[in-house]
Order: structure tokens, then C-alpha cells, then sequence
């Protein structure tokens, strides 16, 4: 074990949408915990490289892949270029984000949903079922980041938190099923995060006064950060968790009380 004894030694966790304002933390907090790190990136190659050339300079590999979530074979040909690689896969951690619009269910067209579902939830589960052998192996876990939505849904939501909620049903039934192998799966059901898509939404979309009234909805009256939501997902991650699988944790400030 390295990393303070937490992480696995071997292998690597791989971060899909580590491109991405969340994702990136995510991947350089599991490098300073002493993981080996994979990103995904499917339009950002340069950045999705340049953070792992950044993350490589901490003495721990890091490498950056592409990834079609549309594709289902790009999920199994992912997980066998970490594997070879790093030498396994100890950790799938999803973190992919895809820009969704915000129609009413009733204005929600069936080509809107059908995209929304085929490339997070369909995405989703191509990964996992390309993963489990290698998490198998490793005795490893999945974490997935999901929606405080799911708990407390806001009007508009719809083709976000659909998804999501699929995806947690999904993770439960990984943790069920997949336990006797040792492998974990748990959810990160994360709130408004000032990282990545809110950032460009707080410039061009949301006005003060939907700012100050997301604010006013969280019992801690702030918006999160990227680094304690990173913090979450590095602990699920860890042996510090060995005995917790198939939760989903809120980090969303108390927005879902």
C-alpha cells in the first residue's frame, strides 16, 4: 500500500471525465493519496494531457485516453489500454458531465431523452460491465457522481437527474452482486460545485437572483468546491472505506434535507 495505506499500490484509478473541472480533482487528490491515475477525455485531448503530464510530475504515472460513451466498445478498449498501462484497475471513478438543457418533462422532446439516457446511463454501463473483471481482480471499487438532484428534485432537471438516478440503482446492484468478489460501489450525490460547466452557466445563464435562492436552498448557505467533493470520492475510494458500499453520499451542502 502507498499514499498513507489507504489506495492499492498496483494498478491505477481510472477517471472518466477527468478532463473536466470536478474530474481533475478528483484525479489529483487520488494522486496525492499515491494512486496511479487514467483520464478520459472525448473532445479535450490537450487538456485531458496536459493535467496528466502535470499529475506525472508528482512521481505517480498518470495517462490520458480516449473515450466514446456513445461507443460501447470504446468502454472495453478504455479499460484494457489502463490496464496495460498500469498494470490493472483498482478504481473506476465517474465523473463525466455532459451539457444537458433544462426543458419541463412535458417540453422534453424524445430525442432529448433518448441522448441524455445513451450517454450517461448506457455510457455508464458499458464501463462497468467492460471493468468488473479487472475490479475483480484488484478487489477494487466504483464511484460514481451522481445528483443532489435525484433526492430533491428541481423543476427542469429531468435529463439530468433521470440518468443519475439510474446510474445509483445501477451502482447498488453492482455492490450487491459484486461484493462476494470484494469489489465496492458506492455514489457521490454532489450539489452546486463552483468547478467546471456552473462556472461557465454562472457567466452566461444564471442570474444573482438564482444564485442568491441556490444559496438560500443549502443549509450551509454557500456553494461547494471541487477539492471536498475530490475528498469524498478519494475516501470511497480508500481502505478507509472498506466496509461501506452500495451508499450514496450527499456533498450538496444540506441542499437535499
Amino acid at each position: 500500500m502507498s499514499g498513507g495505506g489507504d489506495l492499492p499500490s498496483t494498478g491505477a484509478a481510472l477517471v472518466v471525465g477527468g478532463s473536466g473541472g470536478l474530474g481533475g480533482a478528483i484525479a489529483a487528490s487520488l494522486c496525492e493519496r499515491g494512486a496511479e491515475v487514467a483520464l478520459t477525455w472525448r473532445r479535450n485531448r490537450e487538456g485531458a494531457e496536459a493535467l496528466a503530464a502535470a499529475l506525472g510530475q508528482g512521481g505517480r504515472a498518470a495517462t490520458a485516453h480516449p473515450l466514446d460513451l456513445e461507443d460501447p466498445g470504446s468502454a472495453q478498449r478504455l479499460i484494457d489500454a489502463v490496464a496495460l498501462a498500469h498494470g490493472g484497475l483498482h478504481t473506476l471513478v465517474y465523473a463525466a458531465g455532459p451539457a444537458i438543457e433544462q426543458p419541463f418533462i412535458s417540453q422534453t422532446s424524445a430525442e432529448q431523452w433518448r441522448a441524455a439516457i445513451d450517454v450517461e446511463l448506457n455510457g455508464f454501463f458499458h464501463l462497468v460491465r467492460a471493468a468488473i473483471p479487472a475490479l475483480r481482480a484488484a478487489r477494487g471499487s466504483i464511484v460514481a457522481l451522481s445528483s443532489a438532484g435525484v433526492h430533491r428534485y428541481a423543476p427542469g432537471d429531468i435529463l439530468s437527474v433521470a440518468p443519475k438516478a439510474a446510474i445509483e440503482a445501477l451502482v447498488r446492484g453492482v455492490a450487491r452482486e459484486e461484493g462476494r468478489f470484494g469489489v465496492r460501489a458506492n455514489c457521490v450525490a454532489v450539489g452546486v460545485i463552483e468547478a467546471g460547466m456552473f462556472l461557465r452557466l454562472k457567466e452566461t445563464t444564471f442570474s444573482p437572483e438564482w444564485l442568491d435562492a441556490a444559496r438560500r436552498n443549502t443549509a450551509l448557505r454557500r456553494f461547494g468546491t471541487a477539492a471536498e467533493v475530490a475528498e469524498v470520492v478519494t475516501f470511497l475510494a480508500s481502505a478507509r472505506a472498506a466496509y461501506l458500499t452500495g451508499q450514496t453520499l450527499a456533498v450538496d451542502g444540506g441542499y437535499s434535507l
